[in-house]
């Protein structure tokens, strides 16, 4: 090796993390992206609560007559408890991709211990697996068993 290829490799080094594959810039960058994503859904999920708490604060002026209005008032309530309870799911997930960084392990596959591919990290910043291993749950072909057994030997 040359002394320009060492000194390149020693500067590449310092600035890559992650099993060499993200530097600290990327990690950064995803950081960023997390928090923000974040803070988005807890401002939805907010927002949604006090939506679904306007509508039934006891307020018997706003009791709906009809059958069919009461129907759909339950309907609306059923589907922004369903929307809280997607948003939640997804906020846990992003709090794993943080507590990923914080742990250095960010950016590699869970399962399988190989790099996830900065594409799908911008696409899916909280991927906790590459996409081969994805479309292997997708599809059924590792069971859950599997998977934690998978994620023990790590």
């Amino acid at each position: 090796m040359t002394q320009k290829q060492e000194e390149s490799a020693k500067n590449t080094s310092s600035t890559q993390t992650n099993k060499g594959h993200l530097t600290t810039a990327d990690i950064e960058h995803f950081r960023q992206i997390l928090l923000r994503k974040r803070q988005e859904i807890v401002g939805n999920v907010s927002e949604i609560e006090e939506e679904t708490l306007k509508k039934t604060d006891g307020d018997l002026s706003n009791m709906p007559i009809h059958l069919a209005d009461m129907g759909t008032d339950s309907y609306e309530q059923e589907f922004a408890l369903g929307l809280m309870d997607s948003e939640r799911k997804l906020l846990r997930e992003i709090d794993d991709a943080l507590y990923r960084i914080e742990q250095k392990t960010y950016g590699t596959c869970e399962a399988t211990g190989v790099p996830i591919a900065k594409a799908r990290l911008e696409a899916k910043p909280w991927a906790k697996y590459c996409v081969e291993y994805a479309r292997k749950l997708e599809q059924g072909l590792v069971t859950k068993q599997e998977q934690d057994e998978e994620e023990d030997s790590f």
